[in-house]
């Protein structure tokens, strides 16, 4: 019997109102299918490109059978904006946008994936996703010299909310901290006054609590006097130069890979130990795609010895694979083998590895628990991507170790 579908005109003029106007963009093309992570995870049908359609008819998430609800809703939060739809549709339809505007009506109604209802709540009660303490928010940094930020300093180093509470991400921010530190950078941290920049929960569809986190952070950066802010995150550098402006914010911005490029053509820090390692970098979908920034992180790498850089055939630059981890979804408990991390991560390693075949390593050298493991690396430029790397790696038995720029960059120092 098939399932019954209540169509409410109403639900199209809301999600157009609360940003979906693309919708009406969209002739059915199915571009946008072709170039969506999830069309490369086998296991999960994912047709996208009808999302428009159903928005123009008011079917979306309409469904009066339970089960049926419960799937609508799922789809609609798989997105996670990566914007390789964006770049390919021949009308310029802003996919993500609409899923947001839906998402937004959901969350108001509470009809969301419990995972990301405990994120909403965490980052609206403490001002970050994981939950942790506002006193301990500068904790990364308490065996360093790092000074806390002052007017006169040029910039305000904003580490991100992983990279401040999880113990394997605050390595990046410590790494970030020491090549400051050592090129006589002017910098400070604002600790327990700042939270989150909120670039997930608004794309979760949570919007007054994105209002609240920016409104925060930007009253802050004023009071503080703060003029520049330099983020290790991605979704930090692309939430505060291209959404806080919405709301009054002045400040610029820079992504950390950017100002390392500078020292180093400088001369400030001058990378001179050798890693004699093959790496492979992943282009994170907020810095590149959405920002344009592909080169410096690369020639950030390029000018570490014995670092061998290597490009994924065909999923480089603006073709790269979202890792999974963006709108949300770094926070939803998707089955481990229904990840486009497993996809983005076995061709990284089918690169190293087939490298290291033509070097004459072979399949047993990779396997076995020797120094030959310790040559082969996925270098990453955000968060989210190390978190989403490092559990896919563990999960498949992957020998390659997931490392960010900043650490790669500081161990050459």
């Amino acid at each position: 019997m098939p399932t019954k579908i209540t169509l409410i005109p109403e639900i199209k003029d809301a999600i157009v109102k609360l940003g979906g106007e693309d919708t009406y963009k969209c002739y059915q093309c199915g571009k946008c299918m072709s170039v969506c992570p999830w069309a490369q995870v086998p296991l999960i049908p994912f047709p996208n490109y009808r999302i428009p359609q159903e928005v123009k008819l008011g079917i979306v998430a309409s469904s009066e059978d339970k089960e049926e609800l419960a799937k609508e809703v799922e789809e609609v939060f798989r997105c996670c904006s990566c914007e390789a739809c964006v770049q390919e549709c021949p009308h310029g339809v802003h996919l993500p946008l609409i899923f947001r505007a839906i998402r937004r009506i959901l969350v108001d109604y509470g009809s969301y994936p419990k995972e990301l209802k405990g994120t909403v709540s965490r980052l609206h009660s403490t001002g970050n996703p994981m939950g942790g303490p506002r006193e301990k928010r500068a904790d990364w940094a308490s065996k360093l010299p790092v000074p806390k930020f002052t007017s006169d300093m040029e910039f305000l180093y904003f580490s991100c909310c992983m990279p401040a509470y999880e113990q394997r991400a605050q390595e990046m921010a410590r790494a970030t901290a020491k090549i400051l530190l050592k090129a006589g950078v002017s910098f400070g941290i604002l600790g327990e006054s700042e939270v989150c920049c909120g670039e997930s929960v608004r794309k979760i569809g949570a919007e007054k609590v994105f209002r609240e986190l920016a409104s925060t952070n930007i009253r802050t950066f004023k009071d503080a006097g703060v003029q520049k802010v330099l983020t290790t995150s991605p979704h930090c550098y692309s939430t505060f130069k291209h959404e806080y402006p919405e709301f009054g914010a002045e400040f610029e911005v820079l992504h950390e890979t950017q100002l390392f490029l500078e020292l180093i053509k400088n001369k400030k820090i001058v990378p001179k130990k050798s890693l004699n390692a093959r790496v492979v970098y992943h282009d994170p979908c907020n810095l590149g795609r959405q920002d344009d920034i592909y080169e410096e992180p690369r020639e950030v790498l390029k000018s570490i010895p014995g670092l061998e850089l290597l490009e994924i055939p065909n999923f480089s630059r603006q073709y790269s694979i979202c890792c999974g981890g963006g709108g949300g979804g770094v926070f939803i408990g998707w089955d481990m083998q229904e990840r486009t991390v497993n996809v983005r991560i076995q061709q990284a390693f089918n690169v190293l590895n087939y490298e290291a075949s033509l070097s004459q390593v072979t399949s047993d050298q990779l396997t076995n628990n020797d120094s030959a493991i310790h040559e082969f690396i996925l270098a990453i430029a955000c968060p989210y991507c190390l978190q989403m790397f490092e559990d896919s790696a563990k999960v498949l038995n992957l020998p390659l170790q997931v490392k960010s720029i900043s650490e790669l960059l500081a161990e050459s120092l």
